[in-house]
């Protein structure tokens, strides 16, 4: 995995432009004020025609157990996606990320995807649009099934639109089971360089829209 140090201020304009080369920001621990820029050799994605949904989370999703939201408390978002949870006692989420993403937020860059059961956030995720590139950041439950839910009504969203990347950094066996792979650096930059040369809006769907389980699942399914 390629790093190099950041030592100088990053800008939000300067954080998308490591995003179209290929670069993404990290920290060592919430506590280091220093962001580092990554270029894994292997790299993670979601071919967006080979998503998998299990039966057992297409009822979840179909049920409406979650209402989903997106970009209605990015801040809630983060905060959720940086707390420490089972299996993952420490987080490279700190004040730079947070104040990186929360200005691409304003700007309209970044966006999230939010699960809620009876009014309380319960899962979602966080990630940034560029050009018909999606790259995916963070994401959280605390109840089950809400972060996968989540992720297929983003996969649905980014189908819909017509994105042609969803990035999501590094390999994991949990996003392997659905559907993750790994390429090389050189195939992730030549997939990246196809989504960057085309558009797609994330607000395919008004922002205020709520799109039900049934909807997502037939998104898949064209």
């Amino acid at each position: 995995m390629s790093r190099l140090n950041a030592p100088y201020a990053i800008t939000p304009h300067l954080l998308l432009r490591a995003y179209s080369i290929g670069l993404f920001p990290m920290a060592e621990s919430a506590e280091d004020g220093q962001l580092y820029w990554v270029d894994p050799e292997r790299r993670a994605i979601f071919p967006l025609d080979g998503f998998a949904v299990s039966r057992s989370l297409a009822k979840t999703v179909r049920s409406d157990r979650f209402a989903v939201d997106v970009d209605r408390d990015f801040d809630a978002v983060i905060d959720a996606c940086a707390a420490p949870a089972l299996r993952r006692e420490r987080t490279w989420i700190n004040a730079e990320i947070r104040r990186l993403y929360r200005e691409l937020f304003d700007l309209g860059f970044a966006h999230t995807v939010e699960c809620r059961r009876d009014g309380r956030l319960v899962g979602g995720l966080y990630g940034v649009a560029l050009g018909s590139a999606f790259f995916g950041e963070s994401m959280f439950h605390l109840e089950r099934d809400a972060s996968k839910v989540a992720l297929v009504h983003l996969v649905a969203r980014l189908r819909t639109a017509g994105f042609r990347l969803l990035d999501t950094q590094f390999i994991t066996p949990h996003l392997a089971s659905l559907g993750a792979i790994e390429i090389s650096r050189d195939a992730y930059h030549n997939a990246l360089d196809r989504a960057l040369a085309t558009k797609a809006d994330f607000h395919v769907r008004p922002k205020n829209a709520r799109v039900t389980g049934t909807q997502a699942l037939a998104a898949l399914e064209h």
